[in-house]
């Protein structure tokens, strides 16, 4: 008869073995307990863009510095019978309170892009609290509408940015087709940058006084709907329970 001895640090370590193996299965959609696993705080991401079966592009503006073409953009939004979410920065909403309430009278959606537009990845949590609850009471206020999205300025964000966040009910997107708009590109440019690039789910940037903004924005639309792409807003494609956020910022279902 032959006995197989087994040492108690061998048992140990299978075990453990096996303890992380089942950590690491429930940390694919519970990071949380990962994190707390290992000791390290995973980082939070915003939403960049959403898993769907859906043909659906989402489109959005960061509203920031002057107006002067954000009529012409509403009513090409109009033409297309197209839905799009504007982030609104305090300070903007303070300028241009009545285009703002036309934003929302047209029918789009709005979300705050944080009240004198800093880069709120370097402020305190009271100071972050501050920003959002600032600028979510004046978009509120001018539009007698509920603010449920926010865009961090510069795209800059860290967990306190998000997690602030949502403390107040704002759920923290970004996006995953940048069009470089403000960077002065020709419509052409634009165009190619984001037909290129966006698939269902997407996330799309523009920012509403662009330079060409107007021509390339109906260069978007025709090109993304000839290719049968519902354009819709944030608010329309986003996963409203029972979801998670990858580590690459997209919005799953569990």
């Amino acid at each position: 008869m032959h006995f197989i001895v087994i040492k108690l640090r061998t048992i140990k370590l299978a075990l453990l073995l096996m303890l992380v193996i089942v950590m690491l299965s429930v940390g694919a959609q519970n990071k949380t307990a990962a994190s707390v696993f290992f000791g390290r705080v995973i980082r939070e991401v915003p939403i960049y863009r959403v898993e769907t079966d859906q043909k659906q592009v989402a489109i959005s503006f960061d509203a920031a510095w002057g107006a002067d073409k954000t009529q012409d953009i509403l009513d090409l939004l109009a033409e297309y019978n197209v839905s799009a979410t504007f982030f609104l920065v305090g300070f903007w909403v303070e300028d241009y309170p009545e285009m703002a309430q036309k934003i929302c009278d047209s029918g789009f959606e709005v979300g705050t892009h944080s009240n004198t537009h800093s880069d709120m990845s370097q402020l305190t949590k009271a100071q972050i609290t501050e920003e959002l609850t600032l600028s979510k009471s004046k978009i509120e206020q001018s539009t007698n509408t509920n603010v449920k999205l926010f865009r961090a300025p510069f795209g800059a964000y860290n967990n306190t940015l998000i997690e602030s966040a949502r403390e107040l009910g704002l759920t923290s997107i970004q996006w995953d087709v940048d069009s470089l708009d403000w960077k002065g590109l020709s419509a052409g440019e634009i165009t190619k940058r984001v037909i290129n690039k966006a698939r269902s789910g997407s996330i799309v940037l523009f920012h509403n006084n662009a330079d060409n903004i107007v021509d390339a924005l109906r260069l978007v639309l025709d090109r993304l709907t000839k290719k049968g792409y519902d354009i819709v807003s944030i608010g329309e494609i986003l996963i409203k329970d029972s979801y998670y956020v990858d580590s690459q910022g997209q919005q799953r279902e569990k």
